[in-house]
């Protein structure tokens, strides 16, 4: 088991992104985790991150604020406090913070597949 405390967690940039704060929580350099990564975004005002797709499958988990995510088709998804969502491989999205208060939000990611796995 490894415990960690907020105030150790060092941020980094995530590309593609803009007005945000990206913290790793759980990851292979961190706490060694093997199959997934865990990181918490901060979104300002405005904040959010580019069109885009993954190659592995993610969940979004808004902790406070509300964060809109927008489908290559221009739907949105509104996600509020506690309201989560999964993303499949390949899917392209667009996030935004369209509220006046920032938002926070836990991303939960696989890592991509290795040969022989």
């Amino acid at each position: 088991m490894k415990k960690v405390e907020l105030k150790d967690v060092k941020p980094y940039e995530a590309p593609g992104h803009f007005k945000m704060v990206a913290l790793r929580l759980h990851h292979k350099e961190t706490t060694g985790t093997e199959n997934f990564w865990v990181g918490l975004s901060h979104f300002l005002p405005g904040g959010g991150a580019e069109m885009g797709s993954s190659d592995t499958e993610k969940v979004y988990f808004v902790i406070s604020g509300v964060i809109t995510v927008v489908t290559p088709d221009k739907k949105e998804i509104t996600l509020r406090p506690m309201d989560s969502l999964f993303i499949p491989p390949g899917e392209e999205r667009y996030i935004i913070n369209k509220e006046n208060v920032p938002a926070a939000m836990l991303v939960i990611a696989a890592y991509p597949r290795t040969q022989g796995r």
